[in-house]
């Protein structure tokens, strides 16, 4: 049995995804049946679809914690030529801030909650026990890695795993295009002019609910963020509930999921016009 291999039945026997790296610390590439995602797609990528190639395709899709697979012929095969063992931070519920230089890791030190430290070769990989998206370069020499990615493994790293932080999540707003809200423009009500849902917590909870629905999605997040859109508008945008403040939370959840401004208002357009709002 390979190193390896043996390192990578261990991190499974625990429940981590993993998929070999080959040199140059990347993923094996497609096989031929699968190049260009003409297999469907692996069901965790976002093009929907089974694939029942046995080689570790895919890149970080390819990571599995199933021991038999990974002790599948096909995969000791990939084993033995492997430079290096990766997992998937997301599929095991962690995100990682990887510091890739001095200055990165002077800049975690004063910011960011202490947590499971691993060395790099360059720096560190800082482990938070939470998912979020993941996002390169969202400052400088810091990556953060999670859902969609995957991180080398460098051995369990020492100190105690903090829950993730939100100044880490505020990482990807930060570097996103500034929230632009579409303007909303709503029928007057039919009625008295009363409107039944001024009471603040009732539209806060609504408010709260899309965010967090959209915050949750792991996958399909341009129908989520519609979904999200069309929920709210659905039961607050006859009313004229809504303000600027309310659409710019929503907007804000979205982009720091990877939606852009353009994105984001084309979604809300949508679901008006779904609403002949």
């Amino acid at each position: 049995m390979s190193e390896h291999l043996h390192t990578a039945l261990s991190l499974v026997a625990n429940g981590l995804p993993v998929l070999p790296l080959r040199k140059g610390k990347v993923p094996f590439g497609n096989c031929p049946a699968c190049a260009k995602n003409a297999c469907g797609g692996r069901p965790n990528m976002k093009t929907p679809g089974p694939c029942t190639c046995p080689a570790p395709c895919h890149g970080w899709a390819a990571a599995t914690a199933d021991p038999n697979v990974v002790n599948s012929s096909t995969w000791v095969r990939a084993w033995r030529e492997a430079a290096g063992v990766a997992y998937h931070p997301g599929g095991a519920g962690l995100t990682v801030v990887d510091l890739d230089n001095p200055a990165a890791i002077a800049w975690a030190r004063a910011s960011l909650p202490a947590t499971r430290t691993v060395r790099t070769t360059r720096g560190e990989h800082w482990l938070y026990l939470g998912v979020m998206q993941s996002a390169n370069a969202v400052r400088p020499g810091v990556d953060v890695k999670s859902t969609m990615a995957y991180a080398r493994w460098l051995g369990p790293g020492t100190g105690t795993m903090a829950a993730l932080p939100d100044v880490v999540r505020a990482l990807i707003v930060k570097e996103s295009a500034p929230v632009r809200p579409v303007a909303v423009t709503v029928p007057a009500l039919v009625g008295d002019g009363t409107c039944p849902h001024r009471t603040p917590t009732y539209l806060d909870r609504g408010i709260a609910m899309a965010e967090q629905r959209i915050t949750e999605a792991r996958e399909a997040v341009h129908a989520t963020v519609y979904r999200a859109f069309l929920a709210v508008l659905s039961t607050h945008g006859r009313c004229g509930c809504l303000t600027e403040a309310h659409t710019a939370r929503l907007f804000a959840a979205a982009q720091a999921k990877g939606e852009s401004p353009r994105h984001c208002t084309d979604a809300w357009t949508n679901a008006l016009t779904k609403l002949g709002l």
